[in-house]
């Protein structure tokens, strides 16, 4: 029987772990080995104090990781039994996890793992074909399948109804000096292991278009190239808004996006809605759910992109002292 993970178990599902989507591209996580254990933390070095004083995002972020890592541990053949928030006293540890019964992995989890390497944040304009049923069933599944739910936002009325909150959000935000010194702290025109390429920001937005961009940069785009106008808007959201809730969150919106994926579909995420209280409230009440929106996707099919650059799984390291 297994007693505990190893540095190279560690070292090779944390180079799974790290390709989990993250504000602005931060990658706010470290890994480490403790008494065979390997936990996740939060890097206080990379909040964003600006952009998610409340440290939201970096546990969304880290609980994207912790969705990775647990699927490159059971496609290993050593699955792990997770603890979430395991010391009161350290807050930041978001996770512990232990070997469970070593066993074959599941068809999904083999899927899914394989969808890691392949998952991007595409935010150029889609195409108009329409999302199939089955694909979305399957990625409300993926959410409840993490113990979370997946609204989506079907008709004109109601796509106009959530552009208008995201707009309006994204208006609070961009009102903030600290706010947009911070994103552009993280807009990279040079090779980097982190932040967000100008390659990869999206086209620059224009008047026409029904939801707001980030200003990361993009290039102007092409004619003819607007976003699609009625978009399928996805918005998950979680029973409670506590940390061990976002955490949960962020396992649900890592296995969301694994799912569409596989599926062959495109992703991007707008998170301004979230962001701002008011507008999440507004969220909320216009869907009709109990819980809190954590994350909003808008979903389809586009030309194929890029991953972001990640940062050397080493830097991501805290490996035990051997003497």
């Amino acid at each position: 029987m297994t007693t505990g993970y190893t540095a190279d178990q560690l070292r090779e599902a944390a180079a799974d772990a790290v390709r989990a989507p993250s504000l602005h591209n931060t990658q706010p996580w470290r890994f480490r080995l403790v008494d065979g254990g390997i936990e996740i933390a939060v890097d206080p070095r990379r909040r964003l104090p600006a952009t998610d004083p409340s440290g939201w995002g970096a546990r969304i972020a880290c609980g994207a990781a912790l969705c990775n890592l647990r699927l490159a541990l059971a496609v290993a053949g050593t699955p792990a039994t997770v603890r979430l928030r395991p010391y009161p006293g350290d807050p930041d540890v978001v996770a512990r996890l232990v070997p469970d019964v070593p066993r074959r992995p599941t068809p999904a989890e083999q899927s899914l793992h394989g969808a890691i390497s392949r998952r991007f944040s595409n935010r150029a304009p889609f195409w108009p074909d329409p999302v199939p049923a089955d694909a979305r069933w399957r990625l409300g599944e993926a959410a409840r399948a993490e113990q979370c739910w997946l609204e989506l936002v079907i008709g004109t009325t109601a796509v106009n109804a959530f552009a208008e909150i995201a707009r309006s959000a994204h208006r609070v935000l961009e009102r903030d000096p600290a706010y947009v010194t911070e994103r552009k702290r993280w807009i990279r025109s040079e090779p980097s292991p982190d932040g967000v390429p100008t390659a990869a920001g999206g086209p620059q937005s224009e008047p026409q278009d029904l939801l707001p961009q980030r200003g990361f940069g993009g290039r102007n785009r092409a004619p003819g190239r607007d976003f699609e106008p009625e978009p399928l808007v996805a918005v998950l959201g979680s029973t409670g808004n506590t940390a061990t809730d976002q955490i949960v969150a962020g396992q649900a919106l890592q296995r969301v996006l694994l799912t569409a994926t596989d599926a062959g579909l495109a992703v991007s995420m707008l998170s301004q809605p979230i962001e701002v209280p008011g507008a999440r409230e507004a969220l909320r009440l216009s869907l009709g759910r109990f819980g809190t929106p954590q994350m909003v996707m808008r979903i389809g099919y586009g030309q194929p992109g890029r991953t972001t650059p990640r940062r050397p799984v080493d830097d991501v390291l805290d490996l035990p002292v051997v003497h």
